[in-house]
């Protein structure tokens, strides 16, 4: 049990040597995460209210927080939510959390989208793997003009995509699928994007407890050199992509010259890449060749 007077400062205190002590990165900000969100508080609440006491069902809320995270269930886990790209998101057993690394790849299409919508008057999106809506609904959030298509084979992650939709007030502009892939898609897109399993089969059991235990297989298994969805999507974007439309995905960090490999087969070529916060491969953009 929480140890101290009682107070938030010493609930705070109490959680991060906890953290500590079972070997939780950065375990002061995970306290301040955690407490933060289970309470409603933001950080300047720490600083004027520390010596705050917590009532009976608040100290009982951290308490459960804190064992839940030191059974190594995520913060955001346990909140049930996560911000991203200045949304808030919920999660699901069937989504993945979508991470920071992520929001290189909306800034990298942002430009992108805008560019249609000033030259066509719109511009449709197609978000395959769609997840929580993360990366359709960041890019609709940030660039007027734009609609978007969520496919996702997980009937949890569809219903997790539309009341992300409905939170953050884009839903008459959303819609979300249920397909494998392109196969029950009509019609075509401007942006077509993924983030789709991409860590090698064998190498999911030794990911860290958090991941594996809690973020969906099907949505890190990338089959056994971790390729095998950009292969699949790849077949059949053309088919799908408009004549002025990119394709984008994000990637893992070694994956960049096995990806571009795969698209060039496929008739596409490397038009914009960017790389994460640690200086690694994150995001791939392409375009089709165009054959005289």
């Amino acid at each position: 049990m929480m140890k101290g007077d009682g107070s938030l400062s010493a609930a705070l205190t109490d959680a991060r040597l906890r953290f500590q002590r079972a070997g939780i990165d950065d375990p002061a900000r995970e306290a301040r995460l955690l407490i933060g969100g289970l309470l409603g508080l933001d950080a300047i609440a720490f600083i004027t209210g520390g010596s705050n006491k917590l009532s009976e069902d608040e100290a009982r809320k951290v308490e459960d927080g804190v064992l839940r995270r030191l059974a190594h269930e995520p913060v955001y886990r346990i909140l049930g939510w996560r911000p991203f790209c200045g949304l808030t998101l919920s999660l699901s057993a069937g989504t993945l959390e979508p991470r920071p690394d992520t929001e290189i790849i909306v800034d990298e299409l942002i430009p992108f989208a805008r560019g249609i919508v000033e030259a066509t008057g719109g511009c449709r999106i197609l978000d395959l793997g769609t997840g929580t809506g993360a990366i359709c609904l960041a890019l609709l959030d940030s660039v007027p003009g734009t609609s978007g298509v969520g496919a996702d084979l997980s009937e949890d992650a569809l219903e997790t995509a539309r009341r992300n939709a409905d939170l953050n007030n884009l839903r008459d502009r959303f819609e979300a699928v249920r397909s494998d892939w392109f196969e029950a898609l009509t019609g075509t897109f401007d942006i077509i994007v993924s983030n789709p399993p991409y860590i090698a089969s064998a190498v999911v059991e030794t990911l860290s407890e958090e991941v594996k235990r809690h973020d969906p297989r099907l949505a890190l298994d990338g089959g056994e050199d971790g390729l095998d969805a950009y292969r699949s999507i790849a077949a059949e974007a053309k088919s799908f992509l408009r004549s002025n439309g990119v394709l984008a995905f994000e990637i893992g960090y070694d994956q960049k010259a096995g990806v571009i490999d795969i698209l060039a087969q496929n008739g596409f070529a490397l038009c914009a890449s960017a790389r994460d916060l640690g200086g690694n491969d994150r995001c791939l953009v392409f375009r089709t060749v165009v054959t005289s």
